[in-house]
């Protein structure tokens, strides 16, 4: 019986990513023009993502105790110099969990 259940969520979480990917599509496929909104959407969304995310990583660093949110200070900072220096966002993001995780788990015990 498990099997079976396993096999279904896989199924449906491939109809609805499929149908999340292909929605907008069959929707805009005949408007002559993109509609201002999702011209806004695609402009404006990626920047408010990754501010969420900061603030996610970031909300529960406590400066008064432990490690005073050094790591998570430090590790910042390499990612935004690595993504001012190389612009490669893969990169920046890759390197600030490499020197937090070395930090946490090898410097700050």
């Amino acid at each position: 019986m498990n099997d079976y259940r396993a096999i279904m969520i896989v199924i449906i979480t491939i109809l609805v990513s499929a149908l999340s990917r292909l929605l907008p599509m069959l929707l805009f496929s005949k408007a002559e023009k993109t509609p201002e909104i999702i011209t806004y959407l695609s402009k404006v969304l990626p920047s408010a993502i990754m501010a969420f995310l900061v603030i996610y990583c970031l909300k529960d660093t406590d400066l008064f105790a432990g490690n005073h949110g050094i790591p998570e200070a430090l590790a910042s900072a390499l990612v935004v110099l690595t993504y001012v220096y190389k612009r490669n966002s893969l990169l920046s993001i890759l390197s600030g969990t490499l020197c937090y995780m070395f930090l946490v788990q090898v410097i700050f015990i």
